[in-house]
């Protein structure tokens, strides 16, 4: 992300070379931000705070600690290590912190929200313990559905990505430092931070999937607190070799505080290059939304656009939604059909997560057909050599639907995404009686969208 002005100082700000280079990385899902506090300003009885602040002074109230004896302006490592010379007992404090937290409830600040709203950002790293950043991304991108996957990090319990990155289906949230709860399994004290720095990297503690993600993207750096030494280490730790050594990716250093560490910005100057600055956590977020949506804006209007980047659909079906059954083969025409039907104004919903088995997940299956505005079974040469699989089970629980339907009810409509023809589609009887609608390649004509509205709208 840097030009070959990266000999200069780093600065407080981007020009516009880096930023079209940063905009055109990200829309090729080529950058991770790893947010910090910084960006953690919630509304409190006594105006906006950092939560991290505002924690601090509720949990010293919670532990009966002095403020007035601890360094001033105090934080929650202050409060932490207050109490516990006071003899207090360590796994008290998570417990008191996460009943806090818990209960305030805070909405997401506004730059959270508009750093969710970047659809092109898949993977999120958090250096905090709380939970706004993924109830952010599920407002902004779910309708406040929980439909984010949530991971987090502790030595005694390691989780990586549950797969590569190219194969996420929805947004992921990593907590580097651990998730609220109420066992000490997350950083609320520089003795915590330690040890979690310790064992991330340790060869047989590392979360390696992430951490190759992180090796070999360029990294937003937003909000974080780090201090001089602990941001060279954090830097050394993701990139995984010298700073000073050749590299094509790069990073920006946004908060609020960097630029003005003179040591740590001489050592950037000198080792790490293709590190960039930018002052001020909340504004660069601001900055880039708006140039992240000033970039859509023309591709969306354009006639004949291709359609954004796939959203996967919520993890529970939106009540009157449109039950895609496909084969997994299938997966991208579905993700075509599903945003020609969307852009519509029709809602739909198909099941992403097979990975789940048992007799809960079927049931599942079954009340949302049972509950769907109408179903779509997907035909095509993959359901043609399957003569087995899970979506044929889906198929006899849609027949089993209509069985209780008055005759020339209409609420399954077949497509075929390939030359796949209903006379020689192996489907039941009973779709074989209904009119197939070609669909190349999950391709949504208008006529077959427009058809499917009217008959929502007059079920409605």
């Amino acid at each position: 992300m840097n030009h070959g002005a990266a000999a200069t100082l780093p600065m407080s700000t981007l020009d516009d070379d880096a930023w079209d280079d940063l905009l055109s990385f990200i829309e090729e899902r080529r950058v991770i931000p790893i947010v910090g506090p910084e960006l953690l300003l919630v509304q409190t009885e006594r105006g906006p705070r950092l939560l991290l602040d505002w924690v601090a002074e509720k949990l010293a109230g919670r532990l009966n600690v002095n403020i007035a004896e601890l360094p001033q302006p105090y934080t929650l490592n202050d409060v932490v290590c207050g109490f516990l010379a006071a003899r207090g007992r360590r796994e008290e404090a998570y417990v008191r912190l996460r009943s806090i937290v818990k209960d305030a409830n805070f909405e997401p600040p506004l730059a959270l929200r508009r750093l969710a709203a970047i659809t092109d950002f898949d993977l999120f790293v958090s250096t905090t313990f709380d939970s706004l950043l993924e109830t952010a991304i599920n407002l902004e991108r779910f309708a406040g559905a929980p439909s984010t996957d949530v991971l987090s990090y502790a030595p005694n319990r390691v989780t990586d990505l549950t797969s590569e990155r190219d194969r996420l289906q929805r947004p992921v949230v990593y907590h580097l430092f651990g998730k609220l709860s109420a066992s000490p399994t997350y950083v609320i004290s520089d003795e915590d931070l330690l040890e979690f720095i310790c064992a991330l990297q340790s060869e047989h503690l590392a979360p390696e999937k992430l951490f190759h993600e992180l090796e070999h993207n360029h990294l937003l750096f937003i909000g974080s607190n780090f201090t001089n030494w602990l941001a060279r280490l954090f830097l050394r730790m993701a990139k995984r070799q010298r700073l000073s050594d050749p590299r094509d990716v790069g990073e920006v250093l946004a908060d609020d505080h960097s630029g003005e560490d003179d040591r740590l910005m001489a050592f950037l100057h000198q080792v790490s290059v293709r590190t960039r600055i930018y002052m001020g956590a909340e504004r660069f977020v601001e900055e880039l939304h708006q140039r992240w949506q000033a970039r859509r804006k023309p591709a969306a209007a354009a006639p004949g656009s291709a359609p954004a980047r796939f959203l996967p659909p919520a993890r529970e079906m939106p009540d009157n939604a449109v039950f895609i059954s496909y084969a997994r083969e299938d997966l991208s025409a579905v993700h075509q059909i599903k945003a020609g039907l969307e852009s519509a104004g029709i809602t739909t919903w198909f099941d992403i997560d097979r990975l789940e088995v048992g007799d809960d997940y079927d049931r599942k299956i079954q009340r949302n057909i049972a509950r769907c505005s109408y179903f779509i079974p997907v035909v095509s040469a993959a359901t043609q050599r399957r003569l087995e699989g899970y979506f044929r089970r889906e198929w006899s629980y849609a027949i089993d639907r209509v069985r209780n339907m008055a005759d020339g009810a209409l609420f399954i409509l077949p497509v075929s995404i390939d030359a796949t023809t209903a006379a020689e589609a192996l489907v039941p009887d009973k779709f074989k009686s209904l009119h197939f609608t070609q669909l190349p390649g999950g391709q949504v004509p208008s006529e077959f969208a427009q058809r499917l509205s009217g008959f929502m709208r007059a079920r409605s």
